[in-house]
């Protein structure tokens, strides 16, 4: 156990690909917890709820005393929390509805040290302008699949349906695990990183970021 640095409390495909471009060592234990939103809630308190829900529950159901990493990333739209569609048609109405248009991706984060009863927060919020897609675009895209089990019915990274033309904020909050907001709040745990991250991150995903200095300076930006 003690060859990790982190245990990740997700079971998300995307998130581990992110974390890995880190170079920290992780194992994934992922929990499950109620995702119902409150009455009223808005998306950053929501966000923020269910990552320290995921990494208490992991903290609960592990003797390790491994740094715990959680997350939830909500798409939103004015608003409007827009989950997984639930259906091939759901799913046309979340595209049709974000088309030509921008909304809010919030990612909150939750890093636990158990033994110490310290957690450490991050909320990271990303403007992202959708493009005009077309309708035969978004039936193709519809009926490859892909957009069923990405909330908001898309995933900004598809090779061919690129839904996003333009981006300034964090490329990889959108996908699930803002990279730089993590590092921050890592190394407020004395966890330092194993790597340029930035430039990790912006190699791996072939995204030039315009705010990882920001980020990494502890400004509130996304």
């Amino acid at each position: 156990m003690g060859d990790f640095d982190l245990i990740l409390a997700s079971n998300s495909p995307r998130r581990r690909e992110l974390l890995a471009l880190t170079g920290w060592k992780f194992q994934v234990h992922p929990v499950e917890v109620d995702e119902v939103q409150i009455t009223d809630e808005k998306p950053g308190h929501y966000v923020l709820r269910l990552a320290k829900a995921k990494a208490q529950a992991c903290a609960d159901s592990s003797n390790t005393d491994i740094t715990i990493l959680a997350a939830d990333t909500a798409v939103v739209d004015r608003n409007v929390i827009l989950g997984k569609p639930r259906d091939i048609a759901d799913a046309k109405e979340m595209l049709v509805r974000l088309r030509g248009r921008t909304h809010r991706v919030y990612t909150g984060i939750a890093v636990l040290k158990k033994s110490i009863g310290r957690l450490v927060t991050e909320l990271c919020i990303t403007d992202v302008p959708m493009r005009d897609y077309s309708d035969k675009e978004m039936d193709v895209y519809i009926a490859s699949g892909d957009p069923l089990d990405k909330a908001g019915a898309y995933a900004i990274q598809h090779p061919t349906f690129h839904p996003v033309m333009s981006l300034n904020g964090c490329y990889a909050s959108v996908m699930g695990l803002p990279l730089c907001h993590l590092t921050r709040s890592l190394q407020k745990m004395d966890i330092t990183p194993k790597t340029v991250i930035p430039a990790k991150c912006q190699s791996g995903l072939g995204y030039t970021c315009s705010i990882f200095t920001a980020v990494l300076r502890g400004d509130q930006v996304g």
